[in-house]
């Protein structure tokens, strides 16, 4: 059996129902971010000037793909659907919230971010291992193939 089967295997017998509401609430933090970036790209622009990405070319590229990147996987983990593959996309953009972006403010300046984007990755890295559980669209699709 491979990991990825001995994961889900383990993942449906060890996910608790309170689980599916965490993943949910995760689900939503991010489609939200991605509204708010679409809606005020200047943030988002901002942040990526003030951090470590200075070119111009990959600010515009990553102004533009972060926002969508949101929330596609916010919406797939909203409905338990690819779960762990729109974990694994979040991963690298948290990644460098956290440490291009936020780590630079500290976590008690005032409008830093640092403490909800370390919270909203340990939560991908969990949903990561747990999958999306029993009420999933995940768990569907495996239960019924055709």
């Amino acid at each position: 059996m491979g990991t990825l089967q001995q994961m889900n295997q383990w993942s449906m017998t060890h996910h608790p129902r309170w689980l599916v509401l965490l993943r949910v609430a995760l689900g939503i933090c991010l489609f939200f971010k991605g509204i708010i970036f679409i809606s005020n790209t200047a943030v988002l622009e901002e942040m990526l000037s003030a951090s470590r990405f200075t070119q111009s070319e990959s600010m515009n590229w990553l102004s533009f793909i972060i926002p969508f990147i949101h929330l596609l996987g916010g919406f797939l983990i909203i409905i338990g659907l690819l779960t762990r593959w729109a974990v694994i996309v979040q991963i690298p953009i948290l990644i460098g919230a956290i440490i291009f972006v936020n780590a630079k403010r500290g976590i008690f300046a005032g409008e830093s971010e640092l403490f909800l984007s370390i919270l909203i990755f340990l939560l991908l890295i969990l949903f990561f291992i747990e999958g999306g559980g029993p009420l999933s669209l995940d768990n569907y699709f495996r239960k019924n193939p055709r």
